[in-house]
């Protein structure tokens, strides 16, 4: 190669060095966003986690604490996002939000890709069945004993994780891109069941006479563990900023009244108000 051919190529070189540079995804600092005054926050329209009703009011356990949090931060503008859970730690590494409200279980995996606040919330699991329970479902483990039975689950959701680690097989498993599927995968038998928390569940069973909550559920046991989640607000990483402001918040907001009647008035039970400091971030993101 001639002198100048290196040169031109170091310059090239440079040239896409600064492109690069130029179009390198950063999220909106906490500085930033106090002094624009607005944040972008995404929720999976999952109830009554985090959703935008047909009114366009963002509503849920998640966007009702957020809303208080970021009163407190002096943030007086929300650009609510919705998109599927399975985009949701997609969109803040592409810097599509800032900040995620829809009670994301906070899991080890996770924590390898994005910031997770302290807990605001704690829920446990559930099935939704069809009308009657015809296949005499329980458990998670029941599609782990009878190969003929197959359980729906979201895209991106933890399920995944429960199920695997019960042995079910993979040919068991049917995926849905969002929980609004939920009700005619289950009603029209293309599954048997979908696994989802017990909130999630219960909210579904309630929007149609097509399907119900499975009765006398047994909660997964993983590990010798019965299996409880702990939900959080979730950041990209190196956004450690925005993430302190909110779990400083968070904690003085977590305790007033306001915040245990916002969850009890979702559906949340006095034992998920009370488990949601039971753990920290910590203990969670070092789980094994």
């Amino acid at each position: 190669m001639t002198k100048f051919g290196k040169a031109a190529v170091m310059a090239l070189s440079a040239i896409a060095a600064s492109a690069l540079a130029s179009t390198a995804v950063s999220a909106a600092t906490l500085e930033e966003i106090q002094e624009s005054g607005s944040i972008r926050i995404a929720v999976a329209n999952e109830i009554p986690y985090g959703y935008v009703d047909p009114s366009g009011e963002a509503k849920g356990a998640g966007p009702d604490v957020a809303k208080a949090i970021m009163d407190k931060l002096g943030v007086e503008n929300i650009e609510w996002v919705t998109t599927n859970f399975s985009s949701l730690i997609p969109g803040l590494q592409a810097d599509r939000f800032d900040m995620v409200a829809a009670e994301m279980a906070i899991l080890p995996d996770r924590c390898q890709q994005v910031l997770f606040s302290e807990p605001n919330t704690s829920y446990g699991e559930g099935l939704l069945v069809a009308a009657g329970n015809p296949k005499d479902i329980h458990a998670y483990s029941d599609f782990a004993d009878n190969p003929d039975l197959k359980v729906a689950i979201m895209a991106g959701a933890d399920q995944l994780e429960m199920m695997q680690k019960l042995g079910v097989d993979e040919a068991n498993l049917v995926t849905i891109a969002a929980n609004a599927d939920a009700i005619s995968t289950v009603s029209t038998g293309r599954a048997d069941a979908y696994a989802a928390t017990s909130l999630t569940a219960s909210g579904l069973a309630d929007q149609n006479d097509g399907v119900e909550v499975a009765g006398e559920f047994t909660d997964p046991v993983i590990d010798g563990e019965e299996v409880r989640s702990w939900g959080g607000f979730t950041f990209a990483s190196g956004n450690e900023d925005l993430r302190d402001a909110v779990n400083e918040a968070l904690a003085e907001y977590k305790q007033t009244e306001d915040w245990s009647e916002t969850l009890l008035g979702y559906g949340f039970t006095q034992s998920d108000v009370d488990g949601s400091g039971q753990r920290t971030t910590e203990e969670l993101c070092a789980a094994e």
